[in-house]
């Protein structure tokens, strides 16, 4: 299945996509030094977030999917060199609202949970 949303999205910063089926996505964030928040190597949870982001909104997969709402858990650290798989799965949709839940996990770690709650428009939120 092609991805629909988000075609422009740098992968490098907000992962890549894995694996696509309806109602489903997999992604990728290899974490890299510049998401780098302090001298310990932590990563900046906002990478996070958007790698997060990035999977609610390919599991929805429609070209103009805005997220409306999010609720997450941080529930470990990430650090630098870490790869974080994301895997998000719509639990409930209608035809403009979607709801998914995005796991992260570095191994077998659970590093991240969260709701999003989408839209879906019909046309482009700047048009």
């Amino acid at each position: 299945m092609p991805l629909r949303t988000h075609l422009k999205i740098d992968h490098t910063l907000s992962g890549h996509l894995l694996d696509l089926q309806e109602g489903y996505a997999k992604t990728a964030l290899p974490t890299t030094s510049i998401m780098i928040a302090d001298e310990k190597g932590l990563i900046h949870g906002g990478f996070i977030f958007s790698a997060a982001d990035f999977t609610a909104m390919a599991a929805v997969n429609e070209p103009f999917v805005v997220l409306a709402k999010s609720e997450c858990k941080f529930l470990a650290p990430v650090k630098e060199a870490d790869e974080v798989i994301f895997e998000g799965t719509v639990i409930t949709e209608n035809a403009t609202r979607a709801t998914v839940e995005v796991e992260g996990r570095v191994g077998e770690n659970r590093v991240f949970f969260g709701t999003f709650y989408t839209a879906t428009l019909e046309k482009h939120l700047l048009s």
